[in-house]
């Protein structure tokens, strides 16, 4: 079965996130590395980091993520912004190589009206540079601007075996496609994977956003024309995560409201397709759910998404 995780707290200390995973029965995580509405770059010392690679080691919970900031618009027009965003994207990018971690889920952002055409070659040339930027094997420490980050190869060894993560993963999420959020459709996304050729650069499908967004992942048939369009236009093997997330609006609403699983507009039936779907078998699913306790993912909805599997 596919590997059912969560989205937890990193708190306190990063390590901690494996204890809180644990608590809930969930086989991988993904964390913020620092307030989610702000710029800061938190550093994490060495110590922390050796910590947060033995929990790894010891609890076998992996693949594991971090979520960007949600300030990052590779979209923006000011140019201090997208400064902002690339900056802080280098800096989670290489925190994730020190981590062993699979690479960092964010958010494209917003054209902001102006339409995908005309921002597209920002967006691309933005995620090249993020992704030349990681550095070396045998260095620590990230690095406080793009200016000062180490460039490296263009990804040969991720190719030649990329279960190894020896470079991590930049992994851009499906929006809900509402306004002019960047990240609506298939067809763009695969565009921007194609043209910045890169066997890192990744997609993490939410299934409350596409759903949202006019993608039916519910219905059997709906999956298949879903999963045959994705294929098409990103490739399969081209799908990193899947942030698994029951919709608190309707098919088409072009709205982000998260539900718990089996408590939305996708229901139990919807998840259970997802989850036993070939395709999909060897994506993890990570949870972004309200929780019913409203506390966020929680014991009940990861117990609920495995007990969807066949037996």
């Amino acid at each position: 079965m596919p590997k059912v995780g969560a989205h937890v707290s990193a708190s306190v200390s990063l390590e901690l996130a494996f204890q809180r995973a644990k608590q809930i029965n969930a086989d991988c995580f993904q964390i913020f590395i620092s307030p989610p509405q702000q710029w800061l770059k938190t550093r994490h010392p060495e110590d922390e980091v050796s910590a947060f690679l033995k929990a790894q080691k010891e609890s076998g919970i992996s693949p594991n993520f971090i979520h960007g900031t949600y300030l990052i618009n590779l979209g923006t027009q000011n140019k201090e912004h997208l400064k902002k965003s690339i900056d802080w994207l280098i800096y989670a990018l290489n925190l994730a190589k020190d981590l062993e971690m699979q690479g960092v889920i964010f958010h494209l952002g917003s054209h902001k009206g102006v339409g995908f055409e005309a921002i597209k070659e920002q967006v691309i040339k933005s995620l090249g540079l993020i992704l030349k930027e990681v550095r070396g094997d045998g260095e620590r420490g990230a690095p406080s601007s793009a200016r000062s980050a180490v460039r490296t190869s263009d990804g040969a060894a991720d190719r030649q075996d990329p279960k190894r993560f020896k470079q991590p993963q930049l992994i851009l999420e499906t929006s809900a496609g509402a306004g002019g959020n960047l990240g609506g459709n298939f067809r763009e996304l695969g565009e921007i994977l194609k043209q910045v050729d890169n066997p890192r650069l990744k997609i993490c499908l939410d299934t409350q956003h596409v759903f949202a967004s006019g993608y039916d992942v519910k219905s059997v048939l709906g999956l298949k024309d879903v999963l045959e369009e994705f294929e098409q236009e990103i490739g399969l093997e081209n799908l990193a995560v899947i942030h698994a997330n029951d919709s608190k609006v309707e098919y088409r609403s072009n709205r982000d409201r998260h539900e718990n699983i089996g408590e939305g507009f996708i229901g139990k039936e919807g998840f259970s397709n997802l989850i036993n779907h070939p395709k999909l078998k060897d994506i993890p699913f990570i949870l972004e759910v309200p929780g019913f306790a409203g506390n966020g993912p929680d014991l009940e909805n990861v117990q609920l998404l495995k007990s969807l599997v066949d037996k």
